[in-house]
């Protein structure tokens, strides 16, 4: 068990969950659009196993573009996975990092990713949690598999044959107990340059009897990953929220992060809450968000965009994150 642990933790893509039975869970979620970007859908497996002992599988799909979302339930003796590499099954259900195999009742296909971008990880910061990696009461975990990749294959939805052949993805994780109780997230990888992506997060990150506003941000350009964690010197500077618009601004010593992303309308999911799926959360697929960096020793902009079919989430107890 302890070999299966320590594998999972160098690999932040694995399963984490050896050896838990109460108040867990741990989601994956693929972002998948097609060439055209008419069609957007999160494909989120997962498993969930509430306090009192009580265990499911799950896969939600969630249509970004029709509003509309779908959980499937499976019992946990359907759920199979690895130690040694990043592959599990929910009945004929298969994911990897590679490719993904959908048999459910309305929805079946295979897909398959290429040319993945993956965040950075190194032994002393496993993935996009860091050292933070390394603390076994975090209520949260979170991992980044990959920030933009092209799509082969296609999905019968619902009787309709979609083609996601030339489409881009995005997969990332979470695992622990709980969502943060208060949280800001965004991702996209659609702007007028090609291979450029964002992800951005703000969260309360409970922390002993106290608590932090933590975040993590990565701009993925130029064959670069320009990266803003709260572990690695940089620092947020503003964090602002209303019915119409989200603001971040990160600072780091070089570079200063500017993002604006505007509120589009949602689909509710299912969220975890002590380890079973009984939370909702709404999340958009066709936000826009302004993002502009900023070289701050020369005072020019390297880059200047706005990000297409962004997915935006914001949740929870949001003025415990408002920085101004």
């Amino acid at each position: 068990m302890l070999t299966k642990k320590l594998k999972a933790l160098f690999n932040p893509e694995r399963y984490h969950g050896w050896g838990k039975t109460e108040k867990y869970f741990e989601g994956w979620y693929y972002k998948v659009l097609n060439k055209l970007e008419d069609r957007a859908f999160a494909i989120i497996p997962g498993i969930s196993m509430d306090e009192n002992g009580n265990q499911q599988g799950f896969i939600q799909i969630l249509d970004g573009k029709k509003l509309t979302a779908e959980y499937h339930k499976f019992d946990m003796q359907e759920f199979q996975t690895k130690a040694d590499t990043f592959e599990f099954k929910l009945a004929n259900n298969i994911f990897t990092i590679h490719n993904i195999q959908l048999d459910l009742p309305e929805i079946k296909g295979e897909l398959r990713f290429k040319k993945l971008v993956k965040w950075p990880s190194k032994w002393y910061s496993p993935g996009i949690m860091g050292p933070f990696s390394f603390v076994p009461f975090m209520e949260c975990y979170h991992g980044i598999l990959s920030m933009d990749h092209s799509i082969e294959g296609q999905l019968t939805i619902h009787n309709e044959v979609i083609d996601f052949t030339a489409g881009k993805g995005y997969i990332e994780k979470d695992w622990g107990h709980s969502f943060p109780s208060a949280y800001i997230w965004m991702q996209t990888n659609h702007f007028s340059q090609p291979n450029v992506s964002l992800k951005c997060s703000v969260a309360k990150i409970p922390w002993l009897k106290s608590s932090f506003i933590g975040f993590i941000a990565g701009l993925w350009l130029n064959n670069k990953l320009i990266e803003f964690t709260t572990y690695n010197n940089s620092y947020l500077t503003k964090s602002f929220v209303d019915s119409h618009k989200v603001e971040i601004i990160l600072e780091n010593s070089k570079y200063k992060l500017e993002i604006k992303a505007f509120r589009h309308e949602t689909t509710e999911l299912s969220s975890p809450i002590l380890g079973f799926m009984d939370g909702r959360i709404n999340e958009s697929m066709t936000s826009e968000v302004n993002v502009l960096l900023l070289n701050k020793r020369t005072q020019k902009i390297i880059f200047q965009d706005t990000g297409r079919n962004a997915g935006l989430e914001v949740a929870g107890k949001i003025h415990e994150i408002i920085v101004r």
